[in-house]
């Protein structure tokens, strides 16, 4: 499948996973990704959010595939094991395809089945153009108006409470500049001390006592990755309510069976 008439953002859809998860395996699938909801995978849902927004001309998948999936398909990538190998495969298949030059390459995960077509539409227009990556944020308050009793991680920050994205877009020229600098933040995250030293003390105090600004956040990102990074404030509460459990399961497919 390839470019429609007006589409000009290239994709990469992150669909592998962890062979041993309990959730794909209790669900009968290799991967979470391809758990139905519905009775429509999550990644098939993905997949035709970005097909139907007209703005999506190829897609280049990683992770295990159906014949369902591949026919929304451009590039199929084989799992590399994590997720951050996974999206260097999948830019770099994309550039093996053809990038023009200075093209930003939208990053999605293959496990939030209720994001929409207008949704990645709103997204993309939406995005600062001045930007190599470019991070979409939910407020609390956004979240569980749209989804009742909804299960996130948020943020204080002093502009207030966030949750993150599932999806962002990233300029692929600097994959290789920034993916060593994040392999060490997402390696820290969980020992404050060496993500102190990664962030700087002052930073990760405003933090975690809620006085930091997403502008402020945005500096930091941009400084400690060495690219121009934005923060992305939507009121589309989809883009960040991904599938880990079945909780989270039940609760999509409420949504989804409720009337039009």
């Amino acid at each position: 499948m390839n470019s429609q008439n007006g589409a000009h953002w290239s994709a990469v859809v992150l669909g592998g996973g962890d062979p041993g998860d309990p959730f794909a395996a209790a669900h009968g699938v290799k991967v979470k990704p391809l758990i139905p909801v519905a009775g429509v995978t999550m990644a098939e849902r993905v997949l035709r959010a970005l097909r139907d927004s007209g703005e999506v001309a190829r897609v280049a998948y990683v992770g295990p595939t159906t014949p369902a999936l591949d026919a929304l398909i451009d590039e199929r990538v084989t799992d590399h094991g994590t997720l951050l190998s996974n999206l260097d495969a999948g830019v770099e298949a994309l550039r093996a395809a053809g990038l023009r030059p200075g093209e930003r390459v939208l990053v999605v995960t293959a496990d939030i089945p209720l994001l929409t077509a207008a949704q990645v539409r709103d997204v993309l227009h939406a995005a600062p153009g001045d930007a190599a990556l470019v991070y979409p944020v939910v407020r609390r308050d956004a979240c569980e108006a749209a989804f009742p009793g909804v299960k996130r991680t948020y943020a204080r920050l002093k502009d207030g409470v966030f949750t993150g994205g599932n999806l962002f877009l990233l300029d692929p020229a600097l994959i290789g500049q920034f993916l060593p600098r994040l392999r060490e933040v997402l390696a820290a995250r969980k020992a404050p001390l060496r993500l102190a030293a990664l962030i700087g003390p002052g930073i990760l105090l405003r933090l975690v006592t809620g006085r930091l600004s997403v502008a402020q956040l945005e500096a930091r990102v941009s400084g400690l990755l060495g690219v121009t990074a934005r923060a992305l404030v939507t009121p589309h509460a989809a883009v960040g309510t991904d599938v880990d459990k079945d909780s989270d399961l039940e609760l999509v497919e409420r949504h989804l069976n409720l009337p039009a």
